[in-house]
């Protein structure tokens, strides 16, 4: 499991590039970004070098964030790699909420899940042939 940054922010013009540039000017280094929005808020998710550290940071500022526990799985980057990792899940019976990707170098993925039962993840995603990525080895991916 790895710690991701969640952040709620106002749908108002602005509040993205505030956010980006808090944590930049705190020296925090994003890896990942995704937004999710509705007609009155977004929801950022962030994988960042110092999660704790930038929660601290954006609280500070008057964000509303928080650390999330989630998956980070290596996938072959190629056509159907993520496909057989999400039927390994459906054959377990386990509910990917949502999930985003990057992609690495020498030809592989990282897939950031949130999933309903992260006990048993990792050796789902072992019997699968993928692997699982520890906190410290995302930021060097």
């Amino acid at each position: 499991m790895v710690e991701q940054i969640t952040v709620f922010l106002e749908n108002d013009r602005g509040r993205l590039a505030a956010m980006c540039r808090l944590l930049g000017d705190a020296g925090v280094s994003m890896r990942a970004l995704t937004i999710a929005d509705t007609a009155y808020y977004g929801v950022a998710r962030i994988i960042a070098d110092e999660p704790s550290r930038a929660v601290k940071v954006l609280e500070a500022a008057g964000f509303r964030a928080k650390l999330t526990k989630v998956c980070a799985v290596v996938v072959p980057d190629r056509a159907g790699g993520l496909a057989t990792l999400f039927e390994a899940f459906d054959d377990a019976e386990i509910n990917v909420e949502y999930a985003y990707c990057f992609s690495s170098s020498g030809g592989e993925a990282i897939d950031i899940l949130r999933v309903d039962d992260d006990e048993r993840v990792p050796a789902i995603v072992i019997k699968a042939g993928y692997r699982m990525m520890r906190q410290d080895e995302l930021y060097q991916a």
